[in-house]
């Protein structure tokens, strides 16, 4: 009897000394990740600012792109005008440089027709190359680019990327990356009828282009029209992982182990998407971040607008914070690229202005 006793006495003392560990951790591991907020985001060394305010030569603007130069100034692109498709659109750039930035100069438009999507795009050599859309019709519009050596202070005349094309060739919205061997990789895609993705790549500095053939797309868990838009990166040499945005309520991936050539099936990535546009940069560390619009609705919200951190190469996600969270208004088609001390981020505020993030790597420590 006194056996018993002793062993049912040991067994309560160590549910008494050791249970509130235990549940504590399990608590701890129960707990969601918390989402950080632009003031607590401010607070760790990030900004914020608006490239430009109410004084502005179009009425509304959208698809902004954004680099970092050689100098360590930041060039912002977008499209405005009218509306979307109107014919007055073109392309617009502003520089952020001495802590401001300047007044957006008009630097594309060759016709009158609506021009879209500006990509900005820095190569190894420093080069800025600034490739962007024209045409009534995004089934049947052109691509263009133009390019700099001097940080975006002057450009060359416009030249058509591949002669003859329409539909889409080169970046479509998000920027190429340059691959290990020294290539150039755009995610690409049409909108003839279906969207189908594919991947184009250059190997002499962008004279010329190969795309690849059409990416196939898993209808069993990505239901609509397709995908289009992909943003890129290379884990290691010649394995590229892309995300892209689709008509089926979550992010598409599909993955390349030949630089780009050929591509994996396209299927879910268990990430919402509200048919807009993503985009993603991975850090010097492997860690990649993503800007979205957490929302699983086709044609869905544009808000809030989150920036997400995997540290699984892209097979797993956290939000970690809000960049924008007001509710029934637009904030879309973000582009993030890489700076000298963290990176850089814009996005359309409700179609009346163009809004940037600078981050710190600071700031994203222990996230």
């Amino acid at each position: 009897m006194f056996q018993i006793t002793r062993r049912a006495c040991i067994a309560a003392l160590t549910v008494a000394l050791f249970s509130p560990v235990i549940s504590a951790q399990a608590a701890e591991e129960e707990k969601p990740s918390k989402v950080i907020d632009p003031a607590s985001l401010i607070a760790k060394g990030a900004k914020a600012s608006f490239v430009f305010k109410d004084d502005r030569p179009f009425k509304a603007c959208h698809a902004s792109t954004i680099v970092e130069t050689k100098s360590g100034d930041l060039l912002c692109a977008w499209f405005g005008g009218k509306s979307e498709k109107s014919k007055n659109v073109a392309i617009w750039l502003s520089r952020y440089t001495k802590g401001s930035w300047g007044t957006p100069i008009r630097v594309a438009k060759l016709d009158d027709t609506a021009h879209w999507n500006p990509v900005l795009f820095r190569d190894a050599s420093d080069k800025i190359h600034l490739f962007f859309k024209i045409g009534p019709e995004i089934s049947h519009w052109q691509t263009y680019w133009i390019s700099s050596s001097d940080d975006g202070k002057s450009w060359n005349a416009p030249t058509e990327l591949v002669d003859g094309d329409y539909g889409g060739r080169g970046p479509v919205r998000n920027k190429p990356i340059t691959l290990s061997d020294g290539s150039w990789l755009a995610g690409a895609s049409t909108e003839f009828g279906p969207w189908e993705p594919f991947g184009d790549r250059s190997e002499d500095g962008g004279k010329t282009w190969t795309r690849s053939e059409n990416i196939k797309i898993d209808k069993s868990s990505i239901k609509g029209k397709g995908a289009i838009q992909a943003t890129l990166w290379e884990y290691k040499p010649n394995h590229v992982r892309s995300l892209l945005r689709t008509t089926g309520g979550i992010i598409g991936r599909s993955d390349s182990t030949d630089g780009g050539k050929t591509w994996s099936t396209l299927v879910s990535s268990g990430l919402p998407n509200n048919n807009s546009g993503i985009d993603a940069h991975q850090l010097k560390d492997g860690r990649v971040l993503l800007v979205y619009n957490p929302n699983a609705k086709n044609w869905g919200s544009r808000s809030p607008l989150n920036l997400a951190i995997s540290h699984d190469n892209g097979m797993t996600w956290k939000d970690i914070a809000s960049l924008e969270s007001q509710k029934l208004k637009e904030f879309s088609y973000p582009a993030i690229v890489g700076t000298e001390d963290g990176v850089a981020i814009s996005y359309t505020w409700k179609r009346e202005r163009i809004r940037t993030w600078t981050i710190p790597l600071t700031a994203l420590e222990g996230l």
